[in-house]
C-alpha cells in the first residue's frame, strides 16, 4: 500500500532529529542546516504542552538537554518557548511544518497526550500527504489510523514489525495496515534485526524498510547493500555523502549557503 510520503528515487535520507552532530537536536538551526544540504526529509519528535501545544522535542523533560528538571506536560507554551538550548529556542511543530512546505516530516509522538492534538493539527494544516506517523505504542498508532483514516502515512507498530520479523525467519507472507517498517538496526544489543530475510520478506509484502539510527559510514552502506529503502542518521553531512558516494543521492542540490537556500525562520 504505497502513499505520497514514500514516494521518492532511491534510498529516502532523513535527518534524524533535525541532524544534531554538531549543532542543537531538533532545533530550527538544525533542521536549516539540513535543509541547506539538501535533505527534504525530516525526523522528529512532539510532546504536548499543558494547555496542548505540540513542540518539536524528545524527552519528557528538560533534563538532558537544558540542564531542568521540568516537564513538558506541566508547562504552558510560553514557558516552553521561552527555554534556551545554547541559543535556540524548542520550535513548535506547526511552526516547523510551515516554515519548510517542500519537506516531508516523520513525526512520533511520545506521550498518550500528544496524539489528539496532532491528529488535529494535520487535519488543520493540509499536511497528511507529507507525513509519516511513528510511534513505540501500538495504541497510539490505532488511534491515529481511525482519526486520520488512509490519508496519514504510517510506520510498523511493535506487534507489527514482530510479525514481519517472525515471518522472515519462517518465510512466510505477512500482510500489514502500515505503510512502511521503520526499525533500529538491531532489536536488542547485538543481535540483527534488520538482515537480507527481513527484508525480503518486507519487500513481498510491499513494505519499504527504513532504519534508524544509523551514525557510521559502515553500517550505511551494509544497510544499502542489503537493499533498505530509507536511512536516519544525526550526521546528514556523513548520510548524504555514502549517497553521494554509490550515485544514490536524490535530495536537493547543496546551496553551498545557509541563507540562500533555507526559509526564513518563524518568529517566537
Amino acid at each position: 500500500m504505497s502513499h505520497p510520503f514514500l514516494e521518492h528515487d532511491g534510498p529516502i535520507p532523513y535527518v534524524h532529529r533535525g541532524g544534531p552532530v554538531g549543532t542543537v537536536e531538533n532545533s530550527l538551526a538544525a533542521f536549516t542546516r539540513a535543509y541547506a544540504l539538501g535533505f527534504r526529509y525530516f525526523e522528529t519528535d512532539v510532546h504536548a504542552t499543558a494547555d496542548g501545544a505540540l513542540v518539536a522535542f524528545h524527552d519528557g523533560t528538560l533534563r538532558r538537554v537544558a540542564g531542568q528538571r521540568s516537564a513538558i506536560a506541566q508547562m504552558t507554551v510560553a514557558e516552553v518557548r521561552a527555554v534556551r538550548l545554547g541559543r535556540e529556542p524548542i520550535p513548535l511543530l506547526a511552526d516547523l511544518i510551515d516554515a519548510f512546505p517542500d519537506v516531508r516530516f516523520n513525526i512520533d509522538p511520545k506521550h498518550d497526550a500528544a496524539v489528539r492534538p496532532l491528529a488535529l493539527l494535520l487535519r488543520q494544516l493540509g499536511a497528511l500527504e507529507r507525513v509519516c506517523v511513528a510511534s513505540f505504542s501500538d495504541r497510539r498508532l490505532s488511534y491515529l489510523r481511525v482519526a486520520l483514516g488512509e490519508g496519514v502515512c504510517t510506520a510498523a507498530g511493535p506487534r507489527e514489525v514482530a510479525r514481519v520479523r517472525a515471518a522472515a525467519s519462517t518465510r512466510r507472507p505477512v500482510r500489514l495496515v502500515a505503510h512502511v517498517l521503520q526499525v533500529p538496526r538491531a532489536a536488542a544489543g547485538p543481535v540483527a534485526l534488520v538482515d537480507r530475510a527481513f527484508v525480503d520478506t518486507a519487500h513481498a509484502a510491499g513494505l519499504p524498510v527504513h532504519v534508524w539510527t544509523v551514525n557510521d559510514e559502515p553500517s550505511m552502506k551494509q544497510l544499502l547493500d542489503l537493499g533498505v529503502d530509507g536511512l536516519m542518521s544525526d550526521d546528514p553531512v556523513l548520510l548524504r555523502q555514502v549517497l553521494v558516494d554509490r550515485g544514490e543521492w536524490q535530495g536537493a542540490a547543496t546551496t553551498g549557503s545557509l541563507g540562500s537556500a533555507a526559509p526564513e525562520r518563524s518568529s517566537d
